[in-house]
């Protein structure tokens, strides 16, 4: 299934910084049962390899994404859409600046967790290329509710299609 067409027309996308933090917390409690508190937000943000993203358009935060580094993969912790912009390619520009920074030498694939019952987000990534790999039983603390662990791997285009080569010269 491929993924939805980005409407990216004025999106910006820039690193997080602590003035954005209102927005972001607004966004954060509209989106989700469970919010992260500006606590969770500045205690993450404070490690050497957690990063913040924003989506703006018209000076105006519509999305953030909050990712930590590790050697080979980044993982994204938090990632919403302000709800009126939801479905118009913010997600999916987002999503797309962080595929691009893997890469076959070093990070080669983006991981995350997503609730069980979040059916919008579990679609989302899986349009984005993402695939289910486990269920994480009792994932969360605040409930007793499963995750799925969702990955996305990068593919070096040149590499899938000398396997393909061989492989239509081997079957």
């Amino acid at each position: 299934m491929a993924a939805e067409p980005v409407q990216t027309t004025g999106i910006h996308i820039r690193w997080m910084i602590r003035r954005d933090m209102s927005d972001v917390l607004g966004i954060e409690h509209a989106s989700f049962e469970f919010p992260w508190t500006e606590d969770d937000f500045v205690r993450c943000l404070r490690k050497r390899n957690c990063i913040g993203m924003v989506a703006e358009l018209n000076d105006e935060i519509i999305g953030f994404m909050i990712y930590e580094l590790h050697k080979t993969r980044l993982h994204i912790l938090n990632f919403a859409v302000h709800q009126e912009h939801r479905r118009s390619g913010v997600g999916t520009a987002m999503v797309e600046k962080l595929k691009s920074k893997l890469s076959s030498q070093r990070r080669n694939r983006i991981v995350l967790e997503v609730r069980e019952t979040n059916l919008d987000a579990q679609l989302f990534f899986k349009n984005q290329g993402f695939l289910a790999l486990s269920v994480l039983k009792n994932f969360y603390e605040d409930t007793v509710e499963d995750a799925y662990l969702m990955q996305h791997r990068f593919v070096d285009d040149q590499m899938e299609q000398s396997v393909n080569r061989i492989t239509r010269m081997a079957g």
